[in-house]
C-alpha cells in the first residue's frame, strides 16, 4: 500500500454522506450569491460551489486550473479571488467554447484548449455521457457503477501539452494556487508540471481510494509523490461515495511545508 494511503482513508472515514443535501446546498449558493446567479443566468454554468468552504479565507495571486471544462471551479477562483490571473486548460472543444462565453469579459482569465500530460503530442480523449467525467484514461467499471451515465459516449483525439510548454516560471506570478480535476490523470498532469511545481504555494486536487479510470494512480499515490516535493496534505474535503458506504473520491488540498 503506498505510503499515507491508510491515513487518508482513517481520516475521511467518519463522513457522512447525504448526496441529496449537497446538491440542494449548491442550487441555494448558485441561486443566492451574486456573482454566481449571474453566470447561471447568462451561460447556464453552474459555479463549483462545494469548493467555497475549502478555499475561503486563502489567498492567490495566480490560479492554474488543469481540467477546466465549463468554467465551474474558475467561477469560485474568480469569486474568491477577484484580483488573480487564472489560467484554464481544457481539452475538449464544447465545454472550452462554453468556458469562453463564461469568461469573453474577464481580462484576466485565459484558456489553453488542451490537456496537461506527463508528454507533449496528441492524445485520445474518452468522452463521457456526461462531459466533466471524461478522460485520457479509459473509463473503468466502477466509474460507471458508481456514477450512472459517465460511460463512454466517443472518443476524441485533443492536444496534450506539458505545463511548462504554455506557462513560464513568471507567469506563475505571487502566491498561486494549481488546481486539478482531471479524471484519473492527475499523477502524468503532476509529472507534466514539474518543473513548475515549487512556484506554487498549494495544490488542490480531485483524486481517487479506488480505481475509477483504468491504470490511475490513487489518493496515496499522490500524497506521495507531493509530499517527496515538499507539500503537505492539509484538507480532505467534498467527499464522495457513489454507491459505496465508504468514500471513494475526494478533494485534497496540499500545501508547500
Amino acid at each position: 500500500m503506498p505510503a499515507g494511503r491508510s491515513a487518508i482513508i482513517a481520516a475521511s472515514a467518519d463522513a457522512n454522506p447525504h448526496p441529496d443535501l449537497n446538491i440542494l446546498t449548491k442550487i441555494l449558493r448558485v441561486l443566492w450569491i451574486g456573482e454566481y446567479r449571474s453566470a447561471l443566468l447568462r451561460t447556464r454554468v453552474a459555479a463549483s460551489t462545494e469548493h467555497d468552504a475549502i478555499l475561503e479565507g486563502l489567498a492567490f495571486d495566480t490560479v492554474v486550473d488543469l481540467g477546466a471544462n465549463r468554467g465551474q471551479f474558475a467561477l469560485c477562483a474568480r469569486r474568491l479571488f477577484p484580483a488573480a490571473r487564472i489560467v484554464s486548460f481544457e481539452p475538449l472543444p464544447g465545454p472550452a467554447s462554453t468556458w469562453r462565453r463564461v469568461f469573453a469579459h474577464d481580462a484576466r482569465a485565459t484558456l489553453f484548449e488542451a490537456a496537461v500530460g506527463e508528454q507533449a503530442g496528441l492524445g485520445q480523449m474518452y468522452v463521457s455521457r456526461w462531459d466533466v467525467s471524461s478522460s485520457l484514461l479509459p473509463i473503468g467499471q466502477a466509474q460507471q457503477y458508481h456514477f450512472p451515465f459517465t460511460q463512454e459516449a466517443r472518443r476524441q483525439s485533443v492536444t496534450v501539452v506539458r505545463l511548462a510548454d504554455r506557462l513560464t516560471r513568471a507567469d506563475i506570478a505571487g502566491r498561486a494556487l494549481l488546481k486539478l480535476d482531471v479524471q484519473g490523470s492527475e499523477l502524468p498532469a503532476l509529472r507534466g508540471s514539474e518543473e513548475l511545481l515549487e512556484r506554487f504555494a498549494c495544490v488542490y486536487v480531485e483524486t481517487s481510494f479506488i480505481e475509477l479510470y483504468t491504470g490511475q494512480a490513487l489518493a496515496g499515490d499522490i500524497v506521495q509523490y507531493l509530499g517527496s516535493r515538499g507539500f503537505c496534505l492539509s484538507c480532505v474535503a467534498n467527499l464522495s461515495y457513489g454507491k459505496s458506504s465508504r468514500p471513494i473520491q475526494a478533494d485534497f488540498l496540499f500545501t508547500r511545508g
